[in-house]
């Protein structure tokens, strides 16, 4: 089966589903061992998932042991890791060579595929001299590309103004049927600056998926949740909608995912958020070494939504919050920034 791929740069083309490897910073979502997860990679590599993004601490180092334990003859994957900055600091050259140094010696690698920024507190604009600081590490061969997590559409245009086109190659933000604020704007930064958008919460923690058709709500606290999960319950019930619409919304894509072959309601909730042509990729969470999704995921690729498909879409989302979901919680990563 074909993996679908876009380019994320002239000389970098990927696939369009990258495994995301948060859940491997903490037990809250189960835990294997170092040889079964780094197996795992293996086998998605295999199937042509080459693409790994979200290296936290521990993630980075299994990646870096992953690597140095790869045979000379197997092609390296693609590694995209973060630096987040959420406690005030005096951005200095040093200091930003001295995160990327560290990200590049935890990944054994001489070069960060993708270095993602993230930077808490807009009042203080520093993130423009950490970002030129990244540009100069990029153009010495530390970084191959640079990308933005959870930036807003107001400094993501700020940053590609200033540096120009070409600065970054993507912004990491939530994006799904659920949650559509990227439509308000960062679509069209994306086009008039020539990056892509690299979607995660695209299935909100597992929510949507054929496991919750004809569920009663959950406990927001029960045991039933991982954290992810309990994030989106959130988000659903506070700022979407109702559980009962939630409800109409999955058993709609149940009934359109039936009229592709019977493809998962997650590969329909995957597809929607692909079909979008300012997104490059989809980044899935993997419990790498315990759980594998990863022939389910390739039914992605196998079909295309109709116009009715939408459409019907569409009338669910009307009866919805998501439009406005942009003033209630607010542009791109707003959730992660004090008011």
């Amino acid at each position: 089966m074909q993996v679908e791929q876009f380019t994320l740069s002239p000389a970098t083309r990927l696939p369009r589903i990258w495994v995301g490897l948060w859940q491997l910073s903490s037990n809250a979502w189960g835990s294997a061992p170092a040889q079964r997860v780094r197996d795992a990679m293996t086998t998605h590599m295999e199937k042509g998932y080459i693409a790994f993004a979200d290296h936290y601490g521990p993630a980075e180092v299994l990646f870096g042991q992953f690597i140095r334990n790869l045979p000379a003859d197997i092609p390296r994957p693609f590694g995209a890791t973060k630096w987040c900055v959420f406690a005030p600091m005096e951005v200095t050259y040093e200091r930003v060579q001295a995160a990327v140094d560290e990200r590049r010696a935890r990944m054994n690698t001489q070069r960060l595929d993708l270095l993602q920024f993230f930077w808490q507190d807009y009042r203080d604009r520093s993130y423009i001299t950490a970002i030129e600081h990244l540009l100069k590490l990029r153009s010495i061969g530390k970084i191959r590309n640079l990308g933005l997590c959870n930036f807003d559409t107001a400094r993501t245009e700020e940053i590609c103004v200033t540096f120009g086109r070409g600065c970054i190659v993507s912004n990491q933000v939530q994006f799904s049927i659920i949650d559509v604020r990227p439509l308000h704007g960062m679509n069209d930064l994306c086009q008039r600056y020539g990056f892509k958008i690299l979607a995660y919460g695209v299935l909100c923690g597992g929510l949507l998926t054929d496991r919750w058709l004809g569920k009663p709500e959950p406990e927001l606290y029960s045991g039933q949740l991982n954290p992810s999960q309990r994030k989106y319950l959130d988000v659903i019930l506070k700022a979407w909608g109702t559980w009962d619409l939630f409800q109409r919304l999955l058993r709609l894509l149940r009934d359109i995912a039936d009229r592709h072959g019977g493809v998962s309601i997650a590969n329909i909730a995957v597809r929607w958020v692909l079909e979008h042509q300012f997104v490059g990729a989809v980044i899935l969470g993997a419990r790498l070494g315990l759980s594998d999704n990863s022939d389910d995921n390739a039914m992605v690729f196998t079909f295309s939504l109709t116009e009715r498909d939408k459409a019907d879409i569409e009338v669910i989302l009307a009866q919805s919050r998501s439009r406005n979901m942009i003033m209630s919680i607010g542009d791109c990563g707003a959730e992660y920034r004090a008011a």
